[in-house]
Formats: structure tokens, sequence, C-alpha cells
């Protein structure tokens, strides 16, 4: 592939569709009163409970910093509790509330409306390919 034209590069056409993903869910977010970054903590305490906010950062590609902000709004928002002591060793658990779980629900619709869309032109068996190439990508550069 030529180094010519950027627009053509594979990581910046990665880049394109992860930023195109990431508005087109935060316009319909908004209405929840979500961000993307909230919904991906949301989504990650949903499919690991307790789990200390290290754990957190690492599934949802944030900082430990990033992270408190985003717990300290979904806190105050009632979605989301921080242990006051740890369970075992220094780490905090932290789970989704009934209201969390309740705006999850919802905003899992709209992030699954959005990719249905994003993926709408792709003949099924594309999409599938899609999916074990970018998985394969990832791998590589992990």
């Amino acid at each position: 592939m030529s180094q010519g034209d950027v627009r053509q590069r594979i990581g910046y056409l990665v880049k394109q569709v992860a930023q195109a993903f990431r508005r087109a869910c935060e316009e319909h977010l908004r209405e929840l009163g979500l961000s993307m970054p909230q919904y991906a903590v949301l989504r990650a305490l949903a499919d690991a409970p307790g789990a200390p906010a290290a754990e957190l950062a690492r599934r949802t590609f944030v900082t430990r910093q990033s992270l408190r902000d985003v717990l300290a709004g979904l806190s105050t928002a009632g979605l989301a509790t921080v242990a006051a002591k740890p369970i075992a060793g220094r780490a905090l658990p932290v789970t989704l509330t009934e209201a969390g779980q309740s705006i999850l629900d919802q905003a899992d619709e709209i992030v699954l409306d959005v990719e249905k869309r994003m993926i709408m032109g792709l003949p099924p068996g594309e999409v599938e390919r899609l999916a074990t190439l970018l998985t394969a990508c990832a791998r590589s550069l992990t």
C-alpha cells in the first residue's frame, strides 16, 4: 500500500471508524445522561461484577485517573457503588446498582443499534470475517 494518502492506511481507517462509532453512540447516549466512557464502565461492571478499579480501567481502555472521574460520576448518579472496605487485598470492589443495570439495558440497545447501522452494508459472512481480522490485528499488537 502506498504511503502517500494517509486516509487509505489501515490505522487511519480504524481510528476513523472508532471515532465515528463513538460520536454516533454518544449522540444517543446523551439522551440517557451517559457518555461513552460511562457506558463502557457500566458494561464492564455488568460483565465483571465486583471488579476492582484497576480491572475496570483495563477493560475500558482508560487510565486509573480517568476511571476515578467516571466512577465518581456514576456513583453520584446512583448507578454504581464503590465498597468502603476491600474484600481481599487492597482493591475496593465496584458494583452496578439496580438503577445502573436499568440504564445499562437502555444504553445497550442504543449501542447495538449503532453497531447494526455501522455494519448494515456488509454481507453477513463478511461481518464475521471482519471481527476475526480485527481480533487478529489486536492480538498482533499485544
